[in-house]
């Protein structure tokens, strides 16, 4: 007999409001997360100590963990100052780099995870993977996804708008992922799961049409539902391949080969969507992710992310080696640098027509 459902792996709550970091407690309790109060809450040496000040006195069984940075060495560290604490959960309180490396933490001492973002600036919050900066530069490491989601939106609109446009940026570059997937499955025949490709696609469409501006209340609830489902997609996926394709390996280079000046993760894939969009001959949604960025303040050539056109070009011949065996466009077309060089010109003439 055919399967004729599947589990699909999700956080078992998701808070998504205004006022929701001060009821923290609350929620934790009413979704019998922690009924004890036992946590222990990792945040950041700098912002982290602003809301650990305003939120100890409503936490009183927690124990506060400062986390450096977001490199391994730093949630391993945090793994080991846990391990034996017989807490109910751990809460990654902060950005980005700190939920990564609670999350990376939760799994190694065998905790469940409740990501509380401050901002958002990317779709780690509720994805399967930790990005953590390690001897080799960065590397991607598979957890299990948060079982629960906490955004306060007065928190978040406190955030750099770059922060906010960076998260955008992210969502939409979905919509090239997916594009660079389906074509993998016609090229190679690499499957491709549709429930996640609908998912996926549907938050990098849903924000990529979106007319409110960065401060907007629906427009921070829709990118923040928008990144959930995106790390939903590549749980179901089992991979990061329904958020990341040529865009995200353009992204990768630029890290790898330029680490000091690598812009916001976002920004970058953003800008690697709009190109392999364009490569991929779909002249009218390049455009239409181009205007798009611009009207959040997103780059959409590499000058404007601090990079030549000869450094832009390296990388994207240079993105392929950053996820061997993954098909897009890059490897699809396999373009000479000169080819590259060539093709952006032919995008930066088209961004400022």
């Amino acid at each position: 007999m055919p399967v004729l459902t599947r589990l699909v792996p999700s956080p078992v709550f998701m808070e998504i409001r205004p006022g929701a970091l001060d009821a923290l407690g609350g929620i934790l309790a009413d979704q019998r997360i922690s009924a004890s109060g036992r946590i222990a809450v990792a945040v950041s040496t700098g912002s982290g100590a602003r809301l650990r000040e305003r939120l100890e006195p409503a936490l009183p069984g927690a124990d506060w963990y400062e986390v450096e940075d977001g490199s391994l060495d730093a949630a391993v560290r945090l793994a080991d100052q846990v391990r034996g604490g017989h807490y109910d959960t751990m809460v990654g309180l902060g950005g980005g780099k700190i939920i990564d490396a609670a999350k990376y933490a939760a799994a190694r001492v065998g905790l469940p995870l409740v990501a509380v973002a401050t901002n958002l600036a990317h779709d780690g919050l509720c994805s399967p993977v930790s990005t953590l900066d390690n001897d080799a530069g960065r590397g991607s490491y598979g957890v299990p996804g948060p079982i629960g989601i906490v955004v306060d939106l007065d928190v978040v609109r406190q955030a750099p708008p770059r922060f906010v446009a960076s998260g955008i940026g992210d969502a939409v570059s979905n919509i090239s992922a997916c594009a660079d997937w389906e074509l993998s499955h016609v090229h190679t025949g690499e499957p491709v799961d549709g429930l996640a490709v609908a998912m996926a696609r549907t938050a990098g469409e849903t924000l990529l049409r979106h007319p409110g501006k960065l401060t907007d209340g629906d427009l921070l609830t829709t990118l923040a539902e928008a990144l959930v489902l995106s790390g939903i997609a590549m749980s179901i996926a089992g991979s990061t391949r329904p958020s990341s394709g040529a865009c995200h390996e353009i992204s990768h280079a630029l890290d790898v080969l330029y680490p000091k000046r690598s812009a916001q993760h976002g920004e970058q894939v953003g800008l690697g969507a709009a190109f392999a969009t364009f490569l991929r001959g779909e002249r009218e949604l390049s455009a239409l992710m181009v205007d798009r960025f611009r009207y959040h303040g997103l780059p959409v050539t590499a000058d404007q992310i601090g990079f030549t056109e000869a450094e832009f070009t390296e990388a994207v011949h240079y993105a392929p080696n950053t996820r061997p065996g993954r098909f897009t466009i890059l490897e699809h077309l396999d373009l000479s640098p000169s080819d590259i060089r060539d093709s952006y010109a032919d995008y930066v003439q088209a961004v400022n027509s």
